[in-house]
């Protein structure tokens, strides 16, 4: 399998570019490319670029050969909106939401997060979620890099505004539709998961007053990291790509 390499610069066919010090790391350390081995480079804004090492040395120079008008994103543009889970879980949420094709994540934090964060931790901590998504397009093949929003206190996001037209769903262990039961979405989907013990009464309310419809995924209870993820393989398997 040809490797995939996240490059932010301006990518043009045949060119010549320096990949990024992370990326060239990679490349050279782990994957042990050399001169000659082919690549593929996406700057994240939709296309790819087939290209060859021509020096691996210090630097890593690629040639680009190419461009491939490719795009594997999904049909809706899905938001996973994720109360915080415990310890490092946001990591494997981001990873697993990018490889299923979410176009944005957006860090909540509610009453009952067990992790909190601010200031410069959480500016750290989003970076780092950035550079999961980036890892996560690289081995998934998408060529456009998904938002992964600041993260903000539950009122702040149900304040915020949406999209026209945008479904918006609950998940909830204590009540709500089935999923197949919702009408098909006109347009994009936001999915709301609450932290470990879920939301509260006051939040739940909150959130159906700014329009989340609230839906089950059946009678056994989810891990706050696995909601999410399981409700988004089932939506573009109802109304996706899948």
């Amino acid at each position: 399998m040809i490797s995939r390499f996240y490059c932010p610069i301006p990518l043009q066919s045949g060119r010549t570019v320096t990949l990024p010090p992370e990326a060239a790391h990679h490349a050279l350390r782990v994957l042990r490319l050399r001169s000659g081995d082919e690549l593929v480079l996406f700057d994240g804004l939709g296309g790819e670029y087939p290209g060859r090492v021509v020096e691996a040395a210090r630097n890593l120079r690629v040639t680009l050969e190419g461009r491939r008008d490719i795009e594997r994103e999904a049909p809706l543009a899905l938001t996973l909106a994720q109360a915080l889970p415990a310890g490092d879980k946001m990591d494997w949420v981001v990873q697993k939401a990018v490889e299923l094709g979410a176009a944005k994540i957006q860090p909540v934090q509610a009453k009952r997060s067990v992790v909190r964060l601010a200031g410069e931790r959480a500016d750290k901590r989003v970076a780092h979620w950035q550079q999961v998504a980036i890892s996560a397009c690289e081995q998934s093949g998408r060529n456009r890099l998904p938002e992964i929003g600041a993260i903000v206190d539950l009122p702040h996001y149900l304040a915020m505004s949406r999209g026209e037209n945008e479904s918006l769903v609950l998940l909830s262990a204590q009540q709500g539709m089935r999923l197949s039961a919702l009408p098909k979405p006109p347009a994009g989907v936001t999915l709301l998961i609450g932290p470990e013990g879920g939301f509260d009464e006051g939040e739940e309310s909150a959130a159906h007053s700014v329009g989340f419809q609230p839906v089950s995924l059946g009678p056994r209870v989810l891990r706050s990291e696995t909601a999410g993820l399981a409700a988004m393989a089932a939506i573009l398997a109802l109304w996706g790509d899948v």
